[in-house]
């Protein structure tokens, strides 16, 4: 069956090859495209969560000129495509120019300018490993968009926008002057997002974007811009869980995060996010063949997520795995019966009971000796056993960015910049709410049963037996600090049937950690600066265009670069400790791609094969270990990638009014190597493993489909409207391996017979799936200078709620019972919709 389906789709671009290139007509279409991004399902299981939403890049993909990247932007994103198999850190965003990638995770976080859509529309793209004007790029592309106020759309745009997503009502207003008769102009967008309860039961959303962009021309040579904009943003947010859970429950759609207080749906994890910029530019274009542009930026602001903490209590979090039916059902079926009754019908037994966490601290009359590290001093009162905390990361980051483009002449073009960029976050906790409680003891509570003279259990000596209440600060306060100096050069040489390119990177790095708190633990490397780390890197690149003729182009292209390691794979607890992981090393990158073009006026297509080795990556993920009652940290290096694969993208024009498009994607995304792990306790210096294998050699890479398919049919009214449609087809789905499940130790008391072996070794592959989405649109001219458009868009018409379209493998284990942590399943939502109308002018 699969093979047939790759055969149809390969059949229909063979089909529109022959059909459109002996047609030289150029279809007219005159319909303003408007579409919304589709939303991509989030993972949100602690760490793992913002891995996961980062890893979306269909932003982008949409903004692309090319055929494969904008249908997989619009149509694959909702499956959590992921272009070539790459991860986020490499592709480069930026605004103006300036490098907008994370400098602590390396992802792009689109949702610090969310909203702002229309002044992000327009972007200048890099498919892959390519020429770029602003940076050297990275082995998936780059984008820049253009944020000068002289370069946006002169105009004004109104839009009110309706859906069931993550949010349900969209307004927004631009308006640009372009320059005007005295020099100036400006551009100015706001906008607003909201949901009293998105398509997730329990999630809410409210979101505003602001953005304001000025330029003062000078003289002919020289001009001035300042670029502001920020995205704050409240979302309660959505979890995954076991397939019991869903099943129990009678929807693949349940969240875990919220329950029910004085009547009301409250989320305990709820994101709020706030991370405005600042640009200021100078321009500056000597003559018609060169242009500075020369940029300093300061980002600030604050990002939180709250979550449930507790002390001496049980386990609040409803799909804990001792509250569910099968922890029961081998030795205690009734036990086990009990509980499925009570999931399927209290609400209070299978969402958070907010009502216990508040009645459990108003019980608890407790007086604390020594409050505040001072002897005598005694406080009592009801100490919280639960409380709502939200953990902060709060960037600074300043810099200066300088790009020169020169045309030497007709031929050649040559380009060159320099970034300098510090950056800074604050990390720490905050009491959000003590639910009722008078105050909360900052300790350690996984060090409480271990500690003998209570120093241990201490999260800062330097003011110990600390007393929290509502708003302050407490468990862990650290900076991280990250220093970068990069350059890049490249020159473009264009000759009558060939042309080509070279470019070249160098990058210096410094990075280090501040403790704020004096850790009981670890009292002598908490506090104070720990030991910088430095990195040389650099990068090369070189390509060929070779022109078969005016319509076949062939072209290939190779780079070859290191990078430094995350700083977020780097400290084995941030939290606790300025401990490096052992053998941290710079990672290596060697990309290649060769593709074939071909352009006629009604036939654009592009086929490439496609090859990247990631080489020396580490690995750092933090899980919680019931044996040791305490968080492990788990540490692998020597970790290798390989991504080879092809892509092919057409689009034609039958009749000038019917547009054929189509897409496809193969790829192979593997794990090219044996890692070695170090296993450590967070709370103590004890070492469980050190130099352990780790088999993940052939291994898929997980959460995404490596086989995609595409194929779409649009018409286009010569009175304005539109209507079409897209098929999408998933394939090779694989959820992403625990790594210690792919050791000896996992395996040592089971012979290869055993059926245990390989449950415990194999790699689960999800099923196969599609999705039809659809949309249309109307666009009218009203007396002369307005335009009022429609449009509508509906993803998953047949409604599939049965797609899982990722998930992950717990990293705990239990060796006795190898299924008492079953994986977790992310599903595609069913049918959801974005209806808009807008005005322009």
């Amino acid at each position: 069956m699969k093979n047939r389906i790759y055969f149809v789709f390969l059949f229909n671009f063979c089909f529109l090859i022959g059909a459109f290139s002996q047609q030289d007509t150029t279809a007219s279409d005159t319909s303003e495209t408007e579409t919304e991004l589709i939303p991509v399902f989030i993972l949100n299981a602690d760490d793992l969560e913002n891995e996961m939403q980062s890893q979306d890049v269909s932003g982008l993909l949409q903004a692309s000129r090319d055929v494969f990247n904008s249908v997989a932007g619009f149509n694959f994103s909702a499956a959590r495509f992921r272009k070539r198999g790459y991860g986020s850190e490499n592709f480069v965003v930026m605004l103006n120019g300036v490098k907008m990638n994370n400098p602590e995770s390396r992802w792009a976080i689109w949702s610090v300018w969310g909203g702002l859509n229309d002044i992000t529309r327009y972007q200048n793209v890099t498919n892959g490993i390519g020429s770029s004007a602003h940076n050297f790029g990275g082995v998936g592309g780059s984008s820049n968009i253009e944020m000068r106020a002289s370069s946006l759309r002169k105009g004004t745009r109104f839009s009110y926008a309706i859906t069931n997503r993550t949010y349900r009502n969209r307004i927004m207003l631009t308006h640009s002057t372009g320059m005007m008769s005295n020099g100036w102009a400006a551009s100015v967008s706001l906008s607003s997002r909201w949901a009293n309860e998105g398509y997730i039961q329990g999630t809410h959303y409210s979101a505003m974007s602001y953005f304001l962009s000025l330029e003062k021309k000078l003289n002919d040579k020289h001009s001035i811009g300042l670029v502001g904009f920020g995205a704050p943003t409240i979302q309660g947010r959505q979890g995954i869980a076991l397939q019991e859970v869903y099943d129990l429950e009678g929807t693949n759609y349940y969240n875990p995060y919220w329950g029910y207080q004085n009547g009301e749906k409250r989320n305990a994890r709820v994101r709020n996010n706030h991370v405005p910029m600042v640009m200021l530019s100078h321009y500056f274009t000597p003559d018609e063949t060169t242009k500075l542009s020369t940029t300093a930026y300061y980002q600030f602001g604050r990002a939180g997520q709250t979550s449930l903490n507790w002390q001496d209590a049980k386990d609040p979090r409803p799909d804990y795995y001792r509250y569910l039916p099968s922890y029961y059902q081998s030795d205690y079926p009734n036990i086990a019966a009990e509980f499925t009754t009570a999931w399927q019908t209290d609400e209070n037994t299978r969402q958070i009971n907010w009502d216990n966490l508040y009645n459990a601290n108003y019980k608890n009359l407790y007086t604390l000796e020594d409050a505040d590290g001072i002897s005598g001093n005694s406080i009592t009162g009801n100490r919280g056993k639960y409380i709502v905390e939200e953990a902060r990361t709060d960037p600074k980051r300043f810099g200066l960015n300088s790009i020169l483009n020169k045309k030497v002449n007709d031929r050649l073009m040559v380009s060159a910049g320099i970034n300098l960029m510090s950056h800074k976050s604050h990390n720490f906790k905050v009491a959000e709410d003590l639910l009722g409680a008078d105050f909360w003891v900052d300790i350690d509570k996984f060090a409480e049963q271990t500690s003998e003279d209570g120093t241990e259990i201490q999260s800062d000596l330097n003011n110990p037996n600390s007393v929290i209440e509502q708003g302050e600060s407490f468990g862990y306060d650290y900076h991280m600090n990250i220093n970068k100096e990069e350059a890049f050069a490249q020159a473009e040489y264009k000759m009558k049937k060939i042309d080509v390119y070279a470019g070249l990177q160098v990058l210096y790095t410094t990075f280090w950690r501040t403790g704020n708190m004096k850790n009981g633990q670890f009292p002598d490397n908490s506090f104070g600066d720990s030991e910088k780390q430095n990195f040389l890197n650099y990068g090369a690149k070189a390509g060929i265009v070779y022109k078969l003729t005016g319509r076949h182009f062939l072209s290939v292209n190779g780079a070859y670069l290191t990078r430094p390691p995350s700083i977020r794979n780097t400290y084995a607890s941030p939290r606790t400790r300025d401990h490096i992981v052992d053998g941290l090393k710079s990672e290596q990158l060697f990309s290649g791609d060769v593709n074939y073009h071909l352009r006629y006026p009604s036939l654009k297509a592009r086929a490439t094969w496609f090859y990247t080795q990631v080489k020396d990556q580490a690995w750092l993920r933090n899980y919680y270990h019931d044996g040791y009652n305490s968080f492990v940290n788990y540490a692998m290096q020597g970790v290798d990638y390989l991504h080879t694969g092809v892509e092919v993208g057409v689009q034609g024009t039958i009749a000038s009014v019917f547009v054929v498009s189509g897409a496809f994607t193969k790829g192979d995304y593997v794990y090219n190597s044996r890692p070695t792990a170090a296993i450590t306790i967070d709370n103590s210096s004890e070492v469980l493993a050190k130099d352990r294998t780790v088999y993940l050699k052939n291994y898929h890479l997980g959460g995404m489909p490596q086989t995609a398919a595409s194929i779409g049919l649009k018409y286009n009214n010569p009175k304005y409207w539109w209507v079409g449609a897209d098929f999408n087809y998933f394939a090779d789905i694989y959820l992403p391996p625990a790594p210690d499940r792919r050791t000896a130790e996992s395996v040592d008391k089971f012979v290869i017979t055993d059926p245990q072996w390989s449950e415990v070794l194999d790699q689960q592959k999800l099923d196969n799936d599609y999705t039809l989405n659809v949309f249309a649109g109307k666009s009218f001219r009203l007396k002369s200078k307005y335009f009022l458009m429609f449009t509508l868009n509906v993803s998953n018409v047949l409604n599939n709620k049965n797609f899982i379209t990722g998930g992950y493998e717990q990293l705990r284990t239990d060796n006795s019972d190898i299924n008492r942590f079953p994986p977790k399943y992310g599903y595609m939502y069913g049918t959801t919709y974005f209806a808009m109308a807008s005005l322009r002018f």
